[in-house]
């Protein structure tokens, strides 16, 4: 922090950039393996949602001690320690989205945030979770304390990066739950850090969020504080399916968000725009058949459509 006239100015957070900050041909990707993977230390683990939400989802942050570099949209593997039961093998590598930027919470480069869901199982005969099966790493994750290692690999993928070489690129950005984890990381570059893509930054990040109620939200705070701040440059909507109706009088799901703005989403996505899906797998039949309908309302061919979005590199999906 520098004093410059009596007040504070902060740093700009511009150490760990490529030259220049949105050229990809450096992104690290795989740099520790399975086999020697990554030993992390977990700084804290926070529950981050209300009473009334459906499950428990908790922001874990990791130390790397800048020993493994990673960019926005990327995901690290983690290895739960102890074997498998039915073989006595090593349990195989899970994958999270990371939430943080490059730099991480704290700045300083060397940390990392994961957004995890605690996976348990609903036995219906007990009508109560059952006890004996449960998300083995998500589990260990959310009982992790400060202070516990982790064994981590990656960085993984390169499907949701941001091409931020246009700095009036307009961002659609769409999750279920824990799918939220890479647009943090991405709303946190572009609005809230003094970051060189920040500073250049000139189009417009919407982001779509899908969760069971109000309690279930994750970085709410977050969002309407870049919200009060950059009132033309970052939309936000909620898809609520226990709390909204959609126009159907049907429970609100995140299909039914989005078409509310399906003429505006067709004409950004026309124009350059790039959207991003990220969360369960069970959410893109839902968006499909959504974008369908509206393709065929506007006699637009859907296969032929969603061909030019690939063939430009304007549609990333990653679900689990």
């Amino acid at each position: 922090m520098k004093f410059l006239g009596g007040g504070p100015v902060e740093a700009k957070q511009d150490f760990l950039e490529a030259e220049p900050y949105w050229d990809q041909s450096s992104v690290p990707v795989n740099v520790y393996k399975n086999k020697a993977p990554f030993t992390g230390k977990v700084v804290s683990t926070k529950r981050i949602v209300g009473p009334l939400a459906t499950g428990e989802t908790c922001h874990v942050v990791i130390d790397h001690e800048g020993n493994f570099p990673y960019w926005e949209g990327q995901s690290w593997g983690v290895i739960p320690p102890g074997v498998r039961e039915k073989d006595g093998k090593p349990h195989s590598v899970r994958l999270y989205s990371i939430a943080s930027t490059r730099y991480g919470d704290d700045m300083t480069g060397k940390t990392g945030s994961l957004c995890v869901r605690r996976a348990t199982y609903w036995c219906p005969e007990l009508k109560a979770e059952d006890p004996t099966k449960k998300g083995v790493c998500s589990n260990f994750l959310c009982d992790t304390r400060p202070g516990e290692e982790v064994q981590m690999t990656g960085p993984a993928g390169k499907v949701m990066l941001m091409p931020e070489e246009n700095p009036d690129t307009d961002y659609i950005m769409v999750a279920t739950g824990t799918g939220i984890a890479p647009y943090r990381g991405f709303v946190r570059r572009l609005f809230t850090e003094k970051t060189p893509a920040a500073e250049a930054y000139k189009g417009q990040a919407w982001l779509f969020l899908g969760v069971a109620n109000s309690d279930a939200l994750l970085y709410d705070d977050e969002w309407q504080e870049v919200k009060t701040n950059n009132p033309n440059q970052f939309r936000l909507d909620y898809a609520l399916s226990r709390e909204q109706e959609n126009k159907k009088g049907g429970k609100m799901y995140i299909q039914d968000k989005v078409e509310e703005y399906a003429d505006e989403i067709f004409q950004k996505l026309d124009a350059g725009a790039h959207i991003y899906f990220c969360g369960l797998k069970g959410m893109m039949p839902g968006i499909q058949e959504m974008l369908q309908t509206v393709c065929t309302q506007k006699g637009v061919e859907y296969d032929e459509w969603l061909k030019g979005l690939k063939a430009k590199k304007q549609w990333h999906v990653e679900v689990y």
